[in-house]
């Protein structure tokens, strides 16, 4: 399946709000887990269904659903009816290949986000879709699989005397998108550190292999490209909203987190500019070895073409060539050769052409 576009032909004709599993299935069953707080206390368990899951969102707490894999469109459904979810954001949240965004509905943000990670099987980034459903006392989050990337926030979650357990839902929100973008920041220093490896190699073997890896690497910050620069404008959208559940306290947090995917979307920037130049420094170094070749050439050319003429002339078919007669004739002619390429040869050494 293509990276960039995710296969659309199962919504063909589909009405707007149909609830369609777009992407590749990751998981063999979905799941829910619930964790839910308040200062004093934390509750983890791992509801069978949904209905199971309603009964923390009458409480005062802040209750964290993660539903991991998309393909049970029921389920999906049963939360869209059980917390009044809209269709189109039920549509969202089952295409894996949406633009990551961020809308304000009545009583809810929606949020999409894309989570980065190199597959160490083709050493090529990969990406997963979250989607984000933040309500006054309760978030869901939508992942394709189970992953580590939330254990930080987690493992903050267990201890009662941290902010995230004293501050709202809304904090938590900016919990986890920070720790997806400081997972983007990771991943553009890794991809850094490979890119600025290439400089050396350009200068020192500018041959396909260095081409092949500035190729992928560009590639790759293309991909990158595509999930952060659309998540900025949403996180900036998110900084400007005047939601009722949007603190005024969690407001410096989300500045914060702006200034994060800021200076990630800054380093691809300069990541694709240093690959511009070393394209520009590769397709130089390349010229310039083939001037190399072709003066060499052209000098070779230039010393045997007077030798060429000389030969040419006392090998016509003439019966009578003066020199023919000499005794020395043949050792004179060797010596005159040599004399014209040494000649020639010490001139372009004294204009430095060799």
């Amino acid at each position: 399946m293509a990276r960039f576009v995710k296969d659309q032909i199962s919504s063909k004709g589909k009405s707007p709000g149909s609830l369609v599993f777009i992407g590749k299935r990751k998981v063999e069953d979905a799941t829910i887990k619930v964790i839910d707080y308040t200062q004093d206390r934390l509750i983890e368990t791992t509801p069978p269904s949904i209905a199971q899951v309603v009964g923390f969102n009458e409480t005062e707490s802040v209750s964290w659903i993660d539903i991991t894999g998309l393909h049970n469109t029921e389920l999906i459904g049963e939360i869209g009816k059980s917390y009044g979810i809209h269709p189109l954001i039920l549509e969202d949240i089952l295409n894996t290949g949406q633009r990551p965004k961020l809308e304000e509905l009545d009583g809810y943000l929606f949020i999409i986000v894309k989570m980065m990670r190199i597959d160490k099987s083709d050493q090529m980034m990969h990406s997963e879709q979250l989607s984000m459903v933040i309500g006054n006392n309760y978030i869901f989050t939508f992942q394709e699989r189970p992953g580590d990337t939330f254990d930080p926030v987690r493992e903050r979650l267990k201890n009662p005397n941290t902010r995230i357990r004293r501050s709202p839902s809304d904090y938590l929100a900016y919990a986890l998108l920070d720790t997806i973008v400081d997972n983007y920041l990771i991943l553009i220093e890794q991809l850094g550190e490979q890119i600025e490896d290439v400089e050396n190699e350009i200068l020192e073997n500018p041959g396909k292999e260095v081409l092949a890896k500035m190729n992928g690497h560009i590639r790759e910050l293309n991909y990158l490209r595509k999930s952060i620069r659309p998540a900025k404008d949403a996180f900036l959208q998110l900084g400007r909203l005047e939601f009722n559940f949007i603190h005024e306290a969690t407001s410096p947090f989300i500045r914060d987190l702006n200034d994060h995917i800021t200076q990630a979307v800054e380093a691809m920037d300069t990541y694709g500019e240093m690959l511009h130049d070393f394209l520009e420094i590769h397709s130089t170094n390349v010229g310039n070895r083939l001037n190399e070749i072709m003066k060499f050439l052209t000098i070779f050319s230039a010393i045997f073409i007077p030798l060429n003429l000389l030969a040419a002339i006392y090998g016509t078919n003439f019966r009578y060539i003066p020199e023919l007669g000499l005794r020395y004739g043949y050792f004179i002619f060797l010596g005159v050769i040599l004399f014209i390429g040494v000649f020639m040869i010490f001139v372009f050494k004294r204009k430095k052409w060799l």
